[in-house]
C-alpha cells in the first residue's frame, strides 16, 4: 500500500524524494511502535533490550562496557544513559563496577537475571526479525542497508540552514 494511502491523503507528493524520505520515517515509527508492543510483552522496552544485547555481544575482556561507550553504540546522551542505567540496575538486569583505576567511569555489566531475560527474550526476537524481513531477498536487504547508510553518510554533509 502507497503511503499516501496509508496516511489516508488526497493528493499524491509533488516531490519524489520527499516521499521516500517520509516512507523511511513512516516505516521507522511503525517499527518503533510494533517493538515497543513486542517488548512490552516481555517486561522490557527496546530500549533496555537494546542495552543487554549489547552487554552480551559487545563486552570487552573485562566483561562490561563503560556507560560512555554504551551511549555511544546507542546514540544518546550520557544524561539519558544515567537514568536507563538506573532503572536497570533497580530492576536487577545490569550492575555498575568502578573501574579500579578511573573511578570517573563505571563498567556496566549483566547481572545474572539480565544474561537470563536476555536468553529468554532473544530466540523470540530474532524470530520476528526473520519473519518481518522475510519478504526481501539477500541482494534487496544487502541494497537496502547500502542505500540507508548513504543516506546517513549524505546527512552529516548536509546542514540544517
Amino acid at each position: 500500500m502507497s503511503l499516501k494511502s496509508e496516511l489516508g491523503m488526497r493528493k499524491g507528493f509533488d516531490n519524489p524524494a520527499h516521499e521516500a524520505l517520509l516512507n523511511i520515517y513512516y516505516t521507522a515509527s511503525r517499527t518503533r511502535k510494533k517493538a515497543g508492543e513486542f517488548f512490552r510483552m516481555q517486561g522490557l522496552t527496546d530500549v533496555q533490550f537494546n542495552v543487554l544485547s549489547l552487554l552480551k555481544h559487545q563486552s570487552s575482556e573485562n566483561g562490561g562496557l563503560t556507560q560512555v561507550e554504551l551511549s555511544r553504540m546507542m546514540l544518546v546522551n550520557r544524561a539519558n544513559i544515567t537514568t536507563l542505567i538506573d532503572r536497570m540496575e533497580k530492576a536487577d538486569l545490569v550492575v555498575r563496577k568502578p573501574v579500579p583505576d578511573d573511578r570517573r567511569y563505571n563498567i556496566i555489566e549483566l547481572t545474572p537475571h539480565g544474561l537470563t531475560m536476555y536468553g529468554n527474550v532473544a530466540g523470540i526476537y530474532k524470530r520476528k526479525i526473520t519473519e518481518i524481513m522475510e519478504i526481501l531477498n539477500e541482494d534487496e536487504l544487502g541494497s537496502l542497508m547500502s542505500i540507508l547508510e548513504k543516506l546517513r553518510q549524505n546527512l552529516d554533509k548536509v546542514g540544517v540552514d
